[in-house]
């Protein structure tokens, strides 16, 4: 209907589009040039240069469907980025073939980072220092897993992209599904609980956490600290695929590999059993050709040992000269070696009779010289030049005046006899005399 027109009920009705360009103009002519301050959510841009996204208040509490023509869009620097705070120069209208209300920018003014993407790097920063992110405890990934699991919503497109692509690429391998919510104010409890579960669960050797795209608000459940530290600490790799490629979440930063989409998380999780068939193929091929050229160099070794075994005559012949030229070799060095032994135990004789005669003279000299040394200390040649040896009565040597009394005998030993005395008196030695034995 159009305004003017009745309804049924004879009441006065609007057909829809009237309705939606009747508002559309309402709007034009009331905010036909507006400025409005917001953060950038769900920002993309599509093949024909147009940009879309949704404007949110910094409270939370409403949110403004825009977008930015190709001829407005060419203007900007660089794209905004998620939970960016910017000031939008533009018109109120109503997307008429839906009936939305939306904002058409003409221009955009960056005004600060919102305080969605502040928290961000706040939490960036604190899960930083406790040295989650760092790249010395990043884990590789298996090379051939026999089982994978899936931590992801059952109702989203995520879980069907990755299973999709594994029984593509890897038939072979087994997918265990763990559901969770990935959105939401419960999710990063859930998805904490399944990181446990799958923790439980000996058979998984790989665990890929995978949710599809969306706006900053919509992935933050990945950026809880909980669910980071839980990556961090889960005995076995993780693997997420979270969002698109320009989506960074927390949850990647820890993880031990970071996929940009589902799809390549699953590609990346396991290699193509094609792949592994053609290299498998080509391994074999590799093989058989090494053994063919080791069965033809045994071949012709076998020819060439049949040939030298083809005269035994000859081998023998050429064995009998070896053996005698040895046997030669062998007296002609024994005798040699005779030889060498007789001229060396003649020079050893030689020496032995040389020495053994130096001996002799030296022991003959050495014997003279004690003979004379011995004659010069003999008692009776000393007695002979003079000298006396006096004995006590019991023949013992007389060798000091302590040794007798006054009027006891003693004995005088001279050299042609013995003289019989008697100590008339005991006389200290003269001054500056040594005492001297009697002669």
């Amino acid at each position: 209907m159009r305004p003017g027109e009745t309804s049924a009920a004879g009441r006065p009705a609007w057909s829809v589009a009237g309705l939606v360009q009747a508002v559309a103009e309402t709007l034009a002519a009331r905010f036909a040039s507006v400025t409005v301050r917001g953060e950038i959510s769900g920002f993309t841009r599509a093949a024909s240069g147009h940009c879309y996204f949704t404007l949110k208040d910094p409270a939370g509490g409403a949110s403004l469907r825009c977008a930015m023509f190709r001829r407005a869009a060419a203007l900007l620097a660089s794209l905004p980025g998620e939970g960016e705070a910017v000031e939008l120069r533009g018109r109120v209208a109503v997307y008429e073939p839906r009936g939305e209300l939306q904002f058409v920018a003409e221009s955009l003014q960056r005004a600060g980072v919102g305080a969605l993407y502040e928290r961000f790097l706040r939490l960036k920063a604190q899960l930083a220092a406790e040295g989650l992110f760092e790249a010395g405890r990043k884990r590789p990934l298996p090379r051939l897993p026999r089982c994978i699991g899936v931590v992801s919503s059952l109702a989203g497109a995520a879980l069907h992209d990755v299973c999709t692509a594994l029984a593509r690429r890897a038939p072979q391998v087994r997918v265990l599904v763990l559901p969770s919510p990935v959105q939401g104010v419960d999710a990063p409890a859930a998805l904490c609980a399944a990181l446990a579960a799958a923790a439980r669960r000996p058979e998984i050797e790989l665990l890929i956490l995978a949710r599809g795209g969306g706006s900053m608000e919509d992935l933050w459940a990945f950026n809880d600290p909980a669910l980071v530290r839980a990556i961090a600490a889960h005995p076995v790799p993780v693997l997420t695929g979270i969002g698109h490629e320009t989506d960074l979440s927390l949850a990647d930063l820890a993880a031990d590999l970071r996929a940009p989409t589902p799809t390549a998380a699953a590609e990346l999780a396991a290699p193509s059993r094609d792949s592994l068939l053609l290299q498998l193929a080509q391994l074999q091929g590799r093989v058989g050709e090494g053994m063919n050229r080791r069965l033809e160099r045994e071949g012709e070794r076998l020819d060439r040992l049949g040939l030298r075994l083809a005269r035994p005559a000859q081998r023998l012949a050429r064995e009998r000269e070896r053996l005698a030229g040895l046997d030669q070799r062998r007296r002609l060095a024994l005798e040699r070696q005779l030889q060498a032994r007789g001229q060396t135990l003649d020079r050893l004789a030689l020496r032995g009779r040389h020495a053994a005669q130096t001996r002799r003279e030296a022991l003959a000299q050495q014997l003279m010289q004690l003979g004379v040394r011995l004659d010069a200390l003999d008692p009776a040649r000393v007695l002979a030049r003079g000298w006396s040896r006096l004995e006590a009565p019991g023949g013992q040597p007389l060798c000091s005046v302590a040794q007798l009394q006054p009027g006891e005998s003693f004995e005088a030993v001279l050299a042609d006899g013995r003289v019989q005395a008697r100590a008339e008196a005991l006389l200290p030695p003269a001054p500056g005399r040594r005492p001297r034995r009697g002669r």
